[in-house]
């Protein structure tokens, strides 16, 4: 790709950034539905021009870092830690222990990112390793002047809702004298179990007890075979014209699919055309995490302000080979049919009290717990409501940014979010296995563009 290179990353400064104000200490009890989340840690970044001289760059460390200590003020989660409780559960210890904020220096000027190549050019480089706490973040200088601003957070404590909230806040903070419009709500008794419970059988589907699960694999070797398969992570142009054709292919019958319900049956038959197996009984699985938050919402929308997690993740399972043979319209039916179980207020209750059943054992979504011997998973997390453009600072809106989830497990992760031009099209964040990207690549190229800065000026 041209104008990409190698670069390194020079840690300039690192300090601990508390909130500006005194707190009580207090402990913060995690919802039903944190509980569901594994110890897994989010990353998000901010790719930002050169809008004044490069010596302005300390100046700039200088003005998120107050607006960071101010914001941590309401969002005082983040300047926690998680602490296990008396039965080993999760639970906040509120103690403004503070956040890790990293002041670097890369030696690249900001066009020459490998955007499509996050292993390569974020990961470990610009989106900080979070050691201690619930947030990290690093401010990293470019050569061009320019800056890179990334947090990393524990998602057992916030979805990414609530963390564009934080990030929203955080910006208004340093570039507004006007007070929050949104102040963050610590309330778990808005998702307070029932008493009694109401579980629906389909939750059991759904969710499983990791008491149930078979013992974990060995660790992977410390080497990767190139001749071995593995999950990379790639970041990819969608057109929204593109977007307009997948969608008119995925409705039928007077039934007009969403733009994501369309690009989501697309990928799944992708996926299981990039599989090889003869057997016909494998399966390849797709989840598609959504949001509780309007489900449960009441005269007063007290959820709109709600910080933590609200997600659900229902999925399918079809055959390989059913995926392969079936029409876009006939795979998009398939994913409105699994999606509307969990758009209801009642699923999301019942999910609260699924959890209450059996806790202090910790469950887990079924969708993440793809064995290597069982067919392709992945799932898919919508991010149109990505605030890029409101997470200003002060010195313009940033020219780029995206989610940065390379998690670990077996399952692949798919994030599609707005373009920064705001001309409908989508910039989608994969963590898949590399070869199924190579296969997208060559049969859906046409969809599946690189990225680059040039789709971004």
């Amino acid at each position: 790709m041209v104008g990409v290179r190698e670069f390194e990353v020079s840690t300039r400064k690192q300090e601990v950034v508390a909130a500006a104000l005194p707190l009580q200490e207090h402990w913060l009890p995690l919802s039903n539905l944190d509980l569901l989340l594994p110890p897994v840690d989010v990353g998000v970044f901010f790719c930002y021009k050169n809008h004044s001289s490069p010596s302005a760059a300390e100046a700039r460390v200088g003005v998120l870092k107050k607006a960071l200590a101010q914001a941590l003020v309401t969002y005082y989660a983040f300047s926690g830690e998680v602490v296990a409780n008396s039965v080993g559960e999760p639970e906040i210890l509120c103690n403004n222990r503070g956040v890790d904020f990293v002041e670097a220096f890369a030696d690249v000027e900001l066009k020459e990112l490998n955007l499509y190549n996050p292993d390569e050019s974020i990961e470990g480089k610009l989106v900080p390793i979070k050691k201690h706490g619930i947030l990290a973040v690093q401010a990293t200088e470019l050569k061009c002047g320019g800056m890179v601003v990334a947090c990393t957070f524990d998602h057992r404590i916030a979805d990414a809702y609530s963390t564009n909230m934080f990030l929203v806040s955080w910006a208004k903070m340093a570039n507004s004298k006007s007070p929050l419009t949104k102040v963050p709500s610590f309330r778990r008794s808005l998702l307070n179990p029932r008493r009694p419970g109401q579980i629906h059988p389909s939750l059991n589907d759904m969710y499983v007890p990791v008491t149930s699960l078979p013992p974990p694999p060995p660790p992977p070797k410390m080497e990767i075979n190139d001749h071995e398969d593995h999950l990379v992570s790639r970041i990819y142009y969608v057109t929204a014209e593109q977007l307009i054709k997948l969608q008119a292919l995925a409705s039928s019958n007077g039934c007009k699919r969403s733009k994501l319900e369309s690009f989501c049956a697309f990928l799944w038959k992708m996926v299981a055309g990039s599989e090889t197996s003869n057997d016909v009984k494998t399966l390849c699985k797709m989840g598609i995490v959504v949001d509780g938050r309007s489900r449960l919402a009441d005269e007063n929308d007290l959820m709109a302000s709600y910080f933590g997690n609200v997600l659900s993740i229902p999925f399918g399972a079809k055959k390989i080979q059913e995926l392969k043979e079936k029409s876009l319209n006939w795979v998009a039916d398939e994913v409105h049919e699994f999606l509307e179980c969990a758009v209801t207020k009642e699923h999301f209750l019942g999910l609260i009290d699924w959890v209450e059943a059996h806790r202090p054992v910790p469950g887990l979504a079924k969708i993440y717990c793809n064995g290597s011997e069982e067919g392709p998973a992945f799932v898919v997390s919508s991010g149109q409501r990505f605030p890029l453009s409101k997470v200003d600072f002060g010195w313009g809106a940033p020219v780029f940014g995206s989610y940065h989830f390379p998690w670990g497990g077996s399952s692949g992760y798919v994030m599609p979010m707005p373009s920064p031009v705001g001309n409908g099209d989508w910039v989608v964040y994969m963590h898949m296995l590399k070869g199924q990207l190579e296969v997208i690549e060559k049969e859906a190229g046409h969809v599946f563009r690189p990225l680059t800065f040039g789709y971004l000026i």
